[in-house]
This record gives structure tokens, sequence and C-alpha cells, in this order.
């Protein structure tokens, strides 16, 4: 699966439906409580590890392995998150990675308890809506995993097709998707006249640097340098969907 997926051609990718996983435990990498640059207001964010993708550029390809980061119980990581989202005054997660439909059962559990506490969901992907849809009609977690997206950024990111004009997104052949009515007015008002990209650094007691959100190569590696560090710098992790 993952070597065919590496080989296809740009055109192609995200057009291989991935394998199901168990829906029980969760492979993650990271998560914040609050940020301002994974979508509308504050939210969540959770980094999934692994991706069958595998887009050409991507910000974050230290999360394509389907080893590492930490296996824990989904349920009780959604319990979990979803207190520290409450306390941080976020308004709902951002789910992301790697790709989180290459473990869509595990994510529906976090997603559906996130929305029953009255929080959104968000939702990056390299697969577009119509393979989802269509995967979907025999996927049950596919499905469970949509119902319970309200805002979908579909589609491989193409480095040869940067979007510059719409926030989250990294390339133009990349969807927005109000898949309920939560952002349906954020995705018109964007859509009509674009927004603008944030990027957050955090950098540790012991110097590590974390950078989240979006920020061109040149932009990147400008701050990098700024801050004494190169951009594949271990613990240096950011994100281009």
């Amino acid at each position: 699966m993952t070597p065919l997926a590496s080989a296809l051609p740009a055109s192609a990718l995200g057009t291989v439906e991935p394998v199901a996983r168990p829906g029980d435990s969760l492979r993650w990498s990271r998560f914040l409580a609050a940020t301002t640059a994974e979508g509308p207001g504050l939210r969540a964010a959770l980094w999934v590890q692994g991706c069958s993708v595998h887009c050409p550029g991507c910000f974050n390809p230290q999360l394509w392995a389907e080893v590492g980061g930490r296996v824990e119980n989904a349920a009780d990581l959604a319990g979990r998150f979803v207190a520290d989202a409450w306390s941080a005054g976020s308004q709902g997660i951002t789910l992301l990675g790697g790709e989180p439909f290459d473990q869509a059962a595990a994510l529906a559990v976090v997603a559906e308890q996130f929305r029953a506490a009255g929080l959104t969901v968000m939702t990056f992907t390299g697969y577009p809506l119509d393979r989802l849809t269509e995967w979907a009609v025999h996927r049950a977690d596919f499905a469970r995993l949509l119902d319970a997206t309200d805002l979908l950024i579909d589609g491989p990111y193409l480095r040869e097709q940067p979007d510059a004009g719409r926030p989250w997104l990294g390339s133009t052949n990349q969807g927005i998707r109000a898949l309920t009515p939560a952002y349906a007015t954020e995705v018109d008002r964007i859509e009509a006249s674009g927004g603008v990209d944030r990027l957050e650094v955090r950098i540790r007691p012991d110097g590590q640097v974390d950078v989240n959100g979006w920020a061109d190569d040149a932009a990147l590696d400008d701050l990098l340098h700024d801050l004494g560090c190169r951009q594949d710098r271990p613990g240096t992790k950011a994100r281009r969907a």
C-alpha cells in the first residue's frame, strides 16, 4: 500500500483506498489544546502518525511512517482531549497529520466525543471528497468520520499549484467544504474574499522549536534561520496539508 501510494504521479495522489484499521487505538504524534493557526477561531489540534498519500513537499514527512508516535486507546484520548480543549476555551478540534482517514475508525471516536460535547470538528485529508464519499458506501469508518466532521479540507497537496489566497490550504486543487452549517458562512466568506494564514512558533525550555500553521518554504527558512535552527532540525514540526 505505502510503496504504491508513494510511486503514484501527482494526478493520482489520494486515489488509492487506504487499508482499514481497528478503531480501538490511535497512533498520534502531537496535540495542542489551543491554536489559532489550524482552522477558524481558537481550537485544539491533533496530529496523527502515519500517512499513505505522501504528497511531495509535505511539511510533515516525519509523520508518514506507520511507526513512532504514541499509541493509546482512542476513547480515553478523546475524553482527555475534550477536557483539555474545554479548559483552554477552544471551540473545537482540527484533525491533521499524517493522514486522518488512514485511521478513520479511531478518529471517528475522537470526533464524535467532541461533537457530543458541543464542539466542532475540522478534518484535513489528502483524499478528495468524491473518493471518500465513494468509499464511505462500503467503509463505515469513513462514513462515521465524515458524519462527525463540520469542516473538511480535502485533496492532496500539489506544490506546483500553491494557494496564496485561502487560509489553511496548501494548493489550489484542494477544497474547503462545509459539511454542516457550523462553518458554512465562513467558507462562503473565504471563497469570496480569501483569508490570511497564520504561523505559530513555540520554543520549549530545552530549546526545541515547534512550528505549526502555514508558511511557504522561503518564509519558514527565514524564520528558522532567525531562530538559529534549520527546517529539518529534529523536533521542529510544522504542517502543510
